[in-house]
């Protein structure tokens, strides 16, 4: 089993090309299971973490319905934003700058099968970062992610979740709402769930932005102790 993960920060970057990348690094780790499991080769599949920043775009989940997104194309065009079908789960979502996008893409192999696990430990990993802030946030029952005041109507949602999983190998991820431009969810029913609000770290912190290299630096330390994790950083 091998528990090293590399860490690779792609900074602000299109979310095509992200998602192409997410799609090389899967299907890398999926050839050497495969090689393994025809060849008993015994090699060892490769872990990767990607923390990244999109332009301002809207991504459906497989299972989502078109009618949570609430632009036309010409509006779409208008605020700067792209709109894309992708195959995770969940509905729809929005990324944009001030935001800090994750996405582990390991062999669950290397650490433990179990799919609801893992969803729990991403958002362990972003209850356990935003205590470092004084936020008591928590999961909502039925709805992956991460909230603040759930069971209230002041009920708001701070991390949207989506993942993929094949034969174990893991893609997608999270996104944590930092210094968001909250107007951006005004144009859709995120995670088509209607009547709940969405908030992002600095406003709940009342302070104009937030150190983002500071937060991912608390979301990786959570991370490896969860997940029992080695990480090493990408060579370019």
């Amino acid at each position: 089993m091998n528990k090293q993960i590399i860490i690779e920060d792609l900074g602000f970057k299109d979310y095509k090309d992200t998602w192409d990348y997410q799609e090389t690094l899967f299907k890398e780790i999926l050839d050497v299971k495969i090689k393994n499991r025809r060849e008993n080769a015994g090699l060892e599949t490769p872990n990767y973490f990607l923390f990244v920043e999109h332009p301002h775009v809207y991504t459906l989940g497989k299972s989502g319905d078109m009618s949570n997104l609430l632009l036309d194309e010409k509006q779409l065009e208008e605020k700067g934003a792209t709109f894309y079908k992708i195959n995770r789960g969940g509905d729809i979502t929005y990324h944009g700058p001030g935001q800090i996008v994750g996405y582990p893409i390991l062999d669950l192999d290397n650490f433990f099968t179990d799919i609801h696990k893992y969803l729990r430990f991403l958002e362990e990993v972003i209850i356990l970062t935003l205590k470092e802030y004084g936020l008591e946030a928590t999961r909502s029952e039925g709805e992956t992610g991460v909230w603040l005041d759930v069971g209230t109507p002041f009920a708001r949602k701070i991390c949207a979740m989506g993942v993929r999983a094949s034969r174990w190998v893991t893609m997608h991820g999270f996104a944590l709402n930092v210094n968001a431009n909250l107007g951006y969810f005004d144009n859709i029913i995120p995670c088509g769930i209607r009547g709940k609000a969405v908030t992002s770290l600095n406003v709940e912190l009342g302070v104009k932005e937030v150190d983002e290299a500071e937060v991912k630096e608390k979301l990786l330390n959570h991370f490896k102790t969860l997940f029992e994790a080695e990480f090493v950083t990408a060579t370019v």
